[in-house]
């Protein structure tokens, strides 16, 4: 085990999940942007259109400092802050994708390569040349989100994976193809906000037309991933449904999620087909903004839907290993924990605190809590989803009130079971008490 990291008024969980969520803007640009510039592109050759080549310039100069350096920074900072936020669930994710990592990472350099190829040499090579270095990248993108893809849906559905072990049956799992197709089609409809935000700066006809064009393909694109979205919704596991239907942030997630698309869907439609004129480049960030907070909606759900576990039916939150895996030849650990304790291996402990004793039980109490509850929940009682407000809740007279409610974890389907021996939980039952009874 390691050490934890604890995150005031947060937790280390939504930390991950806003940068994650902030991610999908740059990355989802990243995959649609090409194929929506060079089908312009191609249109400007065609119908002898120059201006839209300044479209494309603009547009793809955008998607350079955008995508490939906040996309790339946050890319960063999702791998940084899962590492240190659940270091057992990145390594096995790494253990059991690594060749599929490897493979994203050499599209990924295809795109770096193209897209400055691509943004260099407009008007300084011949068009058909030009025009496959755009198809080049976008292919090289879209590869690229098809071997993600696979990995983010086999943490919420890893299928038979769970029995046999095998990479292929964890990549293609149950939600794969459902949530490749939602992210796909929902990727024009993020593309099409940079695309309708670029356009706003070009001069009044060119703007008209643009619009109206890339409105076009960001609604068709918007009604296919959000028909997807449902498929999706329909290939969940029956307990995730149960986990939605018990947590009521939940429900209220999924609401703005629906209500941003439904307004992005309206903007479009304003846009494309009725009034083109209304576009502009303030209402094209607030429409970002909303689109933003839509991602980190339909995020929070697909994340939340996976608890009690980080790996669905394979390893809990806290980063234990939940069940037996033959084909792996992985053992539950919660059976271990319970007899030999959680203290024996955290190995990063200093020796004082290696063995609960009457002057250091509340600081042992405090880091043993924290392994069980920190990567979900804040210890201060100001924040989202605190700690102290949660078991306030159920009104403690005690200690020994807090250590009933630990021993009955398993009552809640949401929540994983307690990491410890007896003597373990008691110790973190009188430490979270005093987070209760405080008055700070």
């Amino acid at each position: 085990m390691y050490p934890i990291w604890d995150v005031p008024y947060l937790s280390s969980a939504l930390i991950v999940g806003l940068i994650s969520s902030f991610h999908v803007l740059p990355s989802h640009l990243a995959v649609g942007a090409l194929w929506v510039t060079v089908f312009i592109e191609k249109l400007a050759y065609s119908q002898n259109r120059s201006d839209y080549l300044d479209f494309v310039k603009r547009f793809t100069l955008l998607l350079l400092i955008f995508s490939f350096v906040f996309g790339s920074l946050s890319g960063i900072g999702i791998w940084y802050s899962a590492t240190v936020s659940s270091p057992r669930a990145i390594s096995a994710l790494i253990h059991n994708y690594v060749w599929g990592w490897a493979t994203e990472w050499i599209f990924f350099l295809i795109e770096i390569a193209t897209i400055y190829a691509y943004y260099l040499t407009l008007g300084k090579v011949d068009p058909k040349t030009h025009i496959r270095l755009g198809y080049i990248y976008a292919i090289g993108a879209w590869i690229s989100m098809i071997i993600i893809t696979g990995i983010l849906a086999f943490m919420l559905t890893p299928g038979k994976w769970l029995e046999t072990g095998d990479f292929f049956d964890g990549f293609f799992n149950p939600t794969y193809f459902p949530q490749l197709f939602m992210r796909t089609f929902l990727m024009f409809g993020i593309s099409g906000i940079y695309g309708l935000l670029i356009s706003s700066t070009l001069n009044y006809q060119t703007k008209i037309d643009l619009s109206k064009l890339i409105s076009k393909i960001a609604f068709f694109g918007m009604i296919l991933g959000g028909l997807f979205s449902l498929w999706y919704y329909k290939k969940l596991p029956a307990e995730t449904y149960q986990i939605i239907q018990g947590l009521p942030y939940m429900k209220t997630l999924i609401k703005v999620s629906i209500l941003s698309f439904f307004i992005l869907l309206g903007y479009f439609l304003l846009v494309g087909f009725i009034i083109p004129k209304l576009n502009n480049f303030a209402l094209s960030l607030v429409i970002i903004v909303i689109a933003f907070i839509g991602i980190l909606s339909g995020e929070g759900v697909r994340e939340g839907a996976r608890r009690p576990y980080i790996i669905n039916g394979f390893m809990y939150g806290n980063q234990i290993i939940a069940k037996d895996h033959p084909a792996l030849k992985i053992k539950s650990e919660v059976q271990k924990f319970e007899e030999t304790g959680l203290l024996t291996h955290l190995g990063y402990l200093p020796q004082n605190l290696k063995k609960i004793t009457s002057d250091n039980r509340l600081e042992v109490g405090r880091i043993i809590a924290l392994h069980n509850c920190a990567n979900c929940h804040a210890f201060t009682k100001a924040g989202l989803r605190p700690l102290p407000k949660l078991l306030a809740g159920f009104n403690p007279k005690s200690p020994e009130d807090i250590d009933a409610f630990l021993s009955a974890l398993s009552a809640f389907p949401y929540m994983p079971p307690f990491a410890g021996n007896d003597e373990e939980r008691k110790a973190a039952a009188e430490y979270l008490f005093t987070l209760v009874s405080s008055k700070k």
